[in-house]
């Protein structure tokens, strides 16, 4: 049995379908680029032609250069009725020239007679003649088999003919779906036992959902019983309870199973693109993750945090460094040096882990860290205070201070106007812009300041902003995080701001942003 496995996530698609999930196209773009340079073979990107988010997503794509994934556009096969040549569904996955297509259709007798309303001879055709129209025209097409086990379970032969069309037609993989998130384990891998006998383990995947809490262990059973394609979606985002977390699976198949895959090579990174995820999402992280999670190797004193800390094997089963974590006595919550040190390096920076501005940085960033600050969607924020850390930060410009007032006018119209007054090049800037909201006002206050100055400022726009409240006992006065994305065609960075005032954390951050941008050029 082969030890290599192809990792596939459906965060852009599957994940997105779950309660409270919100991408834009920004983040999407983002979110494609980050889960390439961890080493993600497939990245599905949604649905192209369903919605114009997506419609634009796929548009950008084609801009981008991955390293090593490829791009998944998703739909299902043709109509009842008609030949694949002329589904307009299967047309438009084609424009959005992805180099794979990931193909649903049904292998439950049920859906095809009931939902679909259609012949099962009719049901094979559909599946044979929509994968072979793709993949005559060059595209590698992943068949997911939906309602799989459901199927199996039904009329184990009719959903062995599913796949069996599937193959004829051309299918690279036969992914299997738990979609209803019903199948227990050993039900789940004697299903996928007997596929695998039948095509071949280098033709079968899974995907699993946890409607009974057994995403992941489905999949790790799933590539026991052969088969070597995972489908799952970061930090387990999908519809009704999610799908499988990804971030859980990964470690589980690489550090125990003894599994391989090219995002093996970068497991170290995956606490930090897990909060990146839940930064994006607008989602507060879930501290109890199984690996990524602040608590998943956290000790609250007495004997586990002294045994810890001597032996970290006596009560961590994994050394958390493996996954990005780190250990944490919970009293007194220390940043390690080498993580910090290794973030530094990536960042452009080296820092002798003994010398003062390691010290100094370390207990600035714990105490921002005590403040709210979370920088994991915020690399520039960061990059700018180890910049000043090291006393590499160049000023560009003094505040002297900002006001905001908002005013609803005549007829109802609300209209938000922001002074800005700067110091620049020793010359007195004193800037007022309207906007309909406080942000973009004093957005274009500071830009009406800066940009005589600066003209590199003009080629950045502010591409996304995202709040959240860090502690809501504390009602209206509550603590708020503000993450603001700014970006320059296809790069895009993170800065924060955080503050008892929501316009005040996003002046901090809105001046993170242009302070990077200056330090670029």
């Amino acid at each position: 049995m082969s030890n290599a496995i192809k990792i596939y996530d459906t965060t852009l698609r599957d994940g997105t379908q779950g309660e409270g999930i919100s991408f834009s196209v920004t983040d999407k773009l983002l979110i494609a680029q980050k889960l390439d340079a961890f080493g993600v073979d497939y990245i599905e990107g949604g649905f192209p032609g369903s919605n114009p988010r997506d419609i634009t997503f796929f548009a950008e794509a084609k801009k981008l250069k991955f390293t090593h994934a490829k791009l998944a556009a998703f739909g299902s096969t043709r109509r009842a009725g008609i030949t694949a040549a002329e589904d307009q569904q299967l047309a438009t996955l084609l424009a959005a020239e992805t180099p794979v297509l990931t193909l649903v259709g049904k292998t439950w007798t049920l859906h095809v007679t009931e939902i679909l309303r259609t012949t099962l001879e009719e049901n094979l055709a559909m599946i044979e003649d929509s994968i072979r129209h793709v993949t005559a025209q060059g595209r590698e097409v992943i068949y997911d088999a939906e309602h799989f086990f459901d199927g199996y379970k039904a009329d184990p032969d009719y959903a062995l003919k599913t796949l069996h069309a599937a193959i004829k037609g051309g299918a690279s993989n036969l992914t299997l779906c738990d979609t209803n998130g019903g199948t227990l384990v050993d039900d789940f891998k004697t299903i996928v036992e007997r596929v695998v006998t039948e095509f071949g383990a280098d033709k079968v995947g899974v995907h699993t959902h946890n409607d009974s809490g057994l995403g992941v262990a489905l999949s790790l059973a799933g590539v026991a019983a052969g088969a070597t394609l995972v489908q799952g979606t970061a930090n387990g985002y999908g519809e009704r309870t999610g799908n499988a977390n990804l971030f859980t699976v990964l470690p589980s198949l690489f550090l125990k199973m003894g599994k391989t895959a090219r995002c093996a090579q970068n497991l170290a990174g995956l606490r930090e693109l897990s909060l990146t995820f839940d930064e994006l999402a607008n989602l507060k992280p879930d501290t109890k993750a199984p690996y990524v999670g602040l608590s998943a190797f956290a000790h609250k004193g007495g004997l586990h945090a002294n045994a810890a800390q001597k032996v970290k094997s006596s009560y961590e089963h994994i050394d958390p460094a493996l996954v990005g974590n780190r250990t944490r006595v919970l009293v007194s919550d220390m940043a390690g040096r080498s993580s910090v040190a290794m973030k530094a390096k990536e960042l452009g920076f080296e820092f002798d882990e003994k010398a003062p501005e390691m010290k100094t940085l370390i207990e600035q960033l714990k105490d921002l860290e005590f403040r709210g600050y979370e920088f994991e969607a915020a690399d520039a924020s960061l990059q700018l205070l180890m910049a000043r850390a090291l006393g590499r930060a160049r000023s560009f410009f003094t505040i002297e201070g900002y006001r905001v007032i908002i005013e609803r006018g005549p007829q109802g119209r609300l209209v938000a106007e922001a002074t800005v007054k700067l110091v620049v090049n020793g010359e007195t800037r004193h800037t007022v812009a309207e906007c309909t909201g406080p942000v973009g006002a004093l957005d274009k206050a500071l830009r009406l300041a800066l940009e005589p100055a600066y003209p590199a400022l003009r080629e950045v726009e502010l591409r996304d902003y995202k709040v959240r409240i860090l502690d809501g006992r504390n009602g209206a006065n509550a603590r708020t995080r503000v993450l603001i994305e700014s970006g320059h065609g296809t790069r895009v960075w993170g800065t924060v701001g955080v503050s008892d005032n929501i316009i005040d954390a996003s002046w901090e951050a809105l001046l993170d942003a242009v302070h990077y941008t200056l330090q670029q050029t």
